[in-house]
């Protein structure tokens, strides 16, 4: 299958490392004295991040880790997917590198994962990241506003095996765009790159097995609003209004739940801000860390 010359580009300046015996693909600008955390979400990978990538690396040091289960990283059938695995991955990763203090931005699953690694900063736990600042983009921070497609519903059933055996690259693009802003939808190339990645070590026959953090979310609520809400370091939300999973619906809760909300609306923007709207999530990134850091 054909990708872009971007995405090879992008395969071939990553770097690897073992977690648990599983081989862990990722990205690290090296450079930067400030460094920014960029966590991806579901069904993709950090290649979400290479819109954004060139000009953020100007002013912090970039990491991006694709989780396990994702992108190039290994995806093995026999392993728990948990949200808090994916936490100790990315705490290892950053620990190899020698790095503990961080900026997070984080997508979709990824907020799942940031909610976890927020909790663990207010606990002080052993090994726990030291939190800078934290921008969310669309996702599932609250279970009774994820408002999820009947492709996850099915996934999460009976039939998840099924499905997950079935799965193809056109209903992956169906699927995908369905959460995108009318204008803004993925080209063909686009969505090649991200079919690869999903499909990379038969990864589309798996998903029925990853999308068990939308249980996770339900039974760890109270743990992961309770950290937004006593976040003590400065949160934003950038929120693609259009988005029918988590969109303008997600922001209004958000607003009623959060302390002094920090929240941007991209009106026309769907679940892929970073793709979508990258210019915009540019600046606000750029500003909010900047910001924040000025005032440090």
């Amino acid at each position: 299958m054909k990708i872009s010359n971007a995405l090879k580009n992008w395969y071939e300046a990553g770097k690897t490392t073992c977690f648990k015996g599983h081989r862990v693909f990722y990205q690290d600008s090296g450079a930067g004295d400030s460094i920014l955390l960029l966590i991806h979400g579901f069904p993709t990978a950090g290649w979400d991040w290479h819109h954004v990538w060139e000009c953020l690396k100007g002013q912090c040091r970039l990491v991006s880790i694709d989780m396990l289960g994702f992108g190039f990283s290994d995806k093995p059938r026999s392993y728990s997917f948990s949200i808090h695995a994916q936490a100790d991955l990315i705490e290892s990763v950053l620990a190899e590198l020698g790095l503990n203090k961080v900026h997070v931005l984080a997508h979709d699953y990824g907020d799942t994962v940031a909610q976890e690694l927020a909790a663990r900063y207010l606990q002080q736990s052993e090994g726990s990241l030291k939190i800078e600042t934290m921008t969310l983009l669309n996702g599932g921070l609250f279970p009774e506003q994820h408002r999820a497609r009947l492709i996850q519903k099915l996934l999460v059933s009976p039939l998840g095996p099924l499905l997950s055996s079935l799965a193809t690259r056109r209903t992956f693009e169906s699927n995908l765009n369905a959460v995108f802003g009318s204008e803004t939808k993925l080209n063909a190339a686009e969505m090649a790159d991200l079919w690869h990645l999903f499909s990379f070590h038969r990864g589309h026959r798996k998903s029925h097995i990853m999308l068990h953090y939308i249980a996770d979310r339900v039974a760890h609520r109270a743990r992961w609003v309770g950290a937004l809400q006593s976040l003590d370091v400065p949160l934003l939300l950038i929120n693609g209004t259009a988005d029918p999973v988590s969109g303008g619906h997600m922001a209004d809760h958000y607003e009623s739940l959060i302390p002094e909300p920090n929240v941007i609306r991209l009106e026309g923007i769907g679940h892929y801000p970073q793709l979508e709207a990258p210019i915009d999530v540019i600046e606000h990134v750029s500003s909010f860390i900047q910001t924040n850091r000025d005032l440090a």
